[in-house]
């Protein structure tokens, strides 16, 4: 039996068992049974509607953090009301509670702060699985998100819909708007849906829900309520439309470019689960600023994603590690042949011409997924030393990337999916595939859960022959409880390659894990909470199958009863010798040993005016010969001048001394480099919320980064052991290893939603970069050098109106009407 016959065995054994260990656990939920309205509630905030005082409440709240199961008293009680009618779910709720301890600092929209806040969930499939989340907190302002058991929570989905909130003498109340629009469900005569209700008092973290929630085993669905008395409903057509326009205006070493875009983006529901999400003519112009650091190592660098449309409901295509959505667009792959003084300047992104999503999940439980998107053919201008253009080369040719995903959900917590992925490239340039089995599964008590992944990817090169590869991921644990534990494998081969449209930063590994974790769920004496946790990797190459590091270690974690200021500590070793087969860039291995690490850290209560945290760790290596020491040091203080105005600002530096690593390659030969290195990054963010619909926020970065290598340089032996003997140093090699890299980025952001989903974005934007070798140059030089290098300048303002088809369907229908 092959290696691959024999992994997929494994996987398919294990899913099989999985439904036979099934054992019944079923828990006891609250009903709501909620009424049609023939007049539809005022959303105010205030309840004065004739609905709310007829209409069923829901009350009676227990708690599940920091304390399980406590009642809420008369004076912070929560009552809360439903109604509907053909367009909408409506919600009011009454939270009750002393005015002078409701806090309520205003933020950006999902961001949530120092905040009280209630909570809506929403599960039409009534599946404990897929639920829709609509917070709104005591500022007024909201958030929204999707979650399911795999995810957790996607505050990246964001939906339109309307809330106000108004305070009173004994509390504050909300009325919110839920529209059909917003959530997916088939056409249902009489439905029972999920419910749940959450509240959480800011002033000491306290949460609680309408139906009792058990944090110490199960994902929260499992606790849902029902809400039953729906009748007849049917979903509208879902047929939102974003149009927008953006005009920028860009300034760069005396060359001043402007732009006009017009663009559409749409969501269109295909059936009553299934949406279409296109963006037709992408403009991702107002993206923020990545950030950039000096990447000495030997895998690539990679950044978030920042575009709303690959940020936003794309839970289903995470499934399998193999799609990284910053793939799109992202640098050019082609290679171009250059003769001496042949110059090229190579693009950083390429251009996404459209992209589409289709997803969803039917009542069964079964998830559909598609993505869809093609970038532009990018040439390049090849020129000679005096900058004359000698012919153009094509870089990257016009492409194609698809992903598909189909999951299937069961017993409410547990789920198995294939995916498959797929980049397409005209003509002779490369082209790659990859596909994924994935199965998770939980044990109906709760209890255990069982992760498994079988992961096949294929690349034809075009010019050389074409690679298939595979990869394996195992994962058995307890989840229940205050003691838990777990082991996971690792495997990948070294053919495994899904980059083209997917994250591997490395691949040829054979490793085995072991965790265990000790949590608390009620508060002690002085402790509102606490977690440790300890872990040990073992760690080979699956070609050759040879030992390559072995590590351990341990957290701690801590919220303080009385002031809520959490603080920890961790401490990490690779004891004995380490064999690091990825830094020569040659697949020769190098040793070090015995490297220990220990760090700490505070962070006071938020809910303060001022708060701060700090982050401090030190690093050695235990090894005849070596000196290496790190130590890095972080500090954050805030201080919220009033509910509107936030002020954070965070300096962070690593020094290390005596490291050792790739330097550069001379006469096809590695070359290792003893360095010193300093980092140092300030960090000013700032926001002023006027009110919900208005914000300016302000985001500063400049980072600073020097590495001085010593003046002897070393090669690499076969035996993993560096020697100075090759006579290499800094003076004959070609390329001087230096560096002294810096960066400065300014984001200075104006938003206004003068209407529902409609935003009009001012934005400023100013970059600077400088990389020499100056090394030796201090702080305040190489901030100098920094301020004479060209200036990026850019203003850019954006409009974006949301369109509901509904809505453009009433009026002709009001205006039929009155004819």
């Amino acid at each position: 039996m092959n290696l691959l016959t024999k992994h997929i065995s494994i996987f398919l054994f294990l899913v099989v068992a999985s439904f036979v260990l099934q054992t019944s656990n079923a828990q006891t939920k609250k009903v709501l049974e909620i009424n049609r309205t023939e007049n539809a509630p005022k959303i105010d905030g205030i309840l004065d509607d004739a609905i709310w005082q007829t209409a069923e409440i829901a009350t009676d709240f227990i708690s599940f953090q920091p304390e399980i199961g406590l009642k809420s008293t008369k004076n912070t009680r929560t009552e809360v009301r439903m109604t509907y009618d053909n367009q909408a779910i409506y919600v009011s709720a009454y939270m009750f509670d002393n005015p002078n301890d409701i806090m309520k600092q205003l933020t950006n929209r999902d961001d949530f702060g120092q905040s009280d806040f209630f909570l809506l969930v929403l599960n039409p499939n009534n599946d404990a699985q897929n639920d829709t989340l609509f917070f709104v907190f005591a500022s007024g302002q909201q958030a929204d998100a999707i979650a399911n058991p795999t995810i957790g929570e996607d505050f990246g989905w964001n939906a339109v819909w309307q809330s106000a909130v108004k305070m009173h003498d004994d509390g504050w109340t909300l009325e919110m708007k839920i529209p059909y629009r917003a959530l997916r469900f088939p056409e249902q005569d009489t439905p029972t849906w999920g419910i749940q209700f959450h509240r959480e008092f800011r002033r000491d973290r306290a949460r609680y829900t309408w139906n009792p929630l058990d944090p110490t085993k199960g994902n929260p669905g499992l606790y849902h309520g029902e809400l039953i008395g729906l009748e007849n409903l049917k979903p509208p057509v879902r047929l939102n439309l974003y149009p927008f326009t953006t005009g920028i205006v860009t300034d760069f070493d005396g060359t001043t470019e402007t732009d006009l875009k017009f663009g559409l983006d749409l969501k269109y529901g295909i059936t009553d689960n299934i949406t279409l999400d296109a963006t037709l003519i992408p403009d991702f112009s107002q993206v923020g600023f990545d950030n950039l650091e000096l990447n000495l190592g030997p895998f690539e660098q990679t950044f978030r994603e920042q575009r709303q449309f690959f940020t936003e409901g794309v839970d289903l295509f995470s499934k399998g590690g193999l799609f990284f959505s910053r793939r799109i667009g992202n640098a050019p792959v082609g290679l171009v042949n250059l003769a001496d003084g042949e110059n090229i300047n190579r693009p950083s992104t390429t251009k996404v011409l459209n992209a589409i999503k289709v997803s969803g999940r039917t009542k069964s439980g079964l998830g559909i997924g598609i993505l869809n998107a093609l970038t532009e053919k990018t040439e390049v201008a090849v020129t000679d030393d005096n900058d004359v253009v000698l012919r153009s080369e094509v870089i990257e040719p016009f492409a194609n990337y698809n992903v598909l995903v189909v999951d299937q959900q069961y017993n409410g917590n547990s789920s198995i999916s294939l995916i498959n992925t797929n980049v397409m490239r005209e003509g002779s340039f490369r082209d790659a595939n990859a596909t994924a089995l994935v199965s998770n599964f939980q044990n109906k008590r709760n209890t255990y859960r069982i992760d498994t992944e079988a992961r096949v990817s294929h690349v034809n090169y075009q010019t050389i022959e074409a690679e298939t590869g595979f990869s394996s991921f195992f994962f058995i644990g307890k989840t229940s409880g205050n003691w838990r534990y777990s082991f996971d494998h690792r495997f990948a081969d070294t053919k495994f390659n899904i980059n083209d449209i997917g994250l591997n930063l490395r691949n040829n590994r054979n490793n085995f894990g072991a965790d265990w974790s000790y949590e608390i769920f009620e508060p002690t004496e002085k402790l509102n909470r606490y977690r440790i946790n300890g872990f040990v990797n073992y760690e080979r190459l699956a070609n050759p199958g040879v030992f390559t590091g072995f590590s351990l270690g341990a957290n701690y974690f801590a919220v303080a009863k009385k002031s809520l200021d959490a603080y920890g500590f961790n401490i990490r070793a690779n004891p004995g010798k380490q064999f690091d087969y990825f830094e020569s860039r040659d697949g020769r291995f190098f040793i070090f040993e015995n490297f220990a690490r220990i760090g700490g850290f505070i962070s006071t209560n938020y809910n303060r005016p001022f708060a701060y945290d700090i982050r401090l760790s030190a690093g050695a290596i235990f090894e005849e010969g070596r000196d290496f020491t790190s130590i890095g040091v972080e500090i954050e203080p805030r201080y919220r001048f009033n509910d509107n105005f936030l002020l954070i600002y965070e300096i962070e530096y690593d020094k290390r001394k005596g490291e050792r690593g790739f330097a550069t390659r001379e006469n096809n030969e590695t070359i290792f480099g003893e360095r010193d290195r300093r980092r140092l990054t300030n960090t000013i963010t700032a926001n002023y919320t006027f009110n919900p619909l208005h914000t300016l926020s302000l985001n500063l970065r400049h980072y600073w980064d020097t590495v001085d290598y010593d003046y002897e340089l070393f090669t690499l032996l076969d035996n993993g052991r560096l020697t100075t003997n090759s006579g290499y140093n800094l003076d004959n090699v070609s390329t001087n290893p230096n560096v002294n890299f810096s960066t400065w980025n300014v984001d200075l952001s104006y938003s206004w939603q003068f209407a529902p989903g409609s935003f009009l974005t001012a934005l400023y934007r100013n970059q600077l970069f400088n990389v020499d070798n100056n090394s030796f140059d201090t702080f305040s030089t190489s901030f100098n050098t920094l301020f004479e290098q060209p200036a990026l300048h850019q203003v850019s303002l954006r409009l974006q109106y949301f369109i509901d088809f509904n809505g453009i369907k009433s009026i002709f229908t009001k205006n039929n009407s009155q004819s």
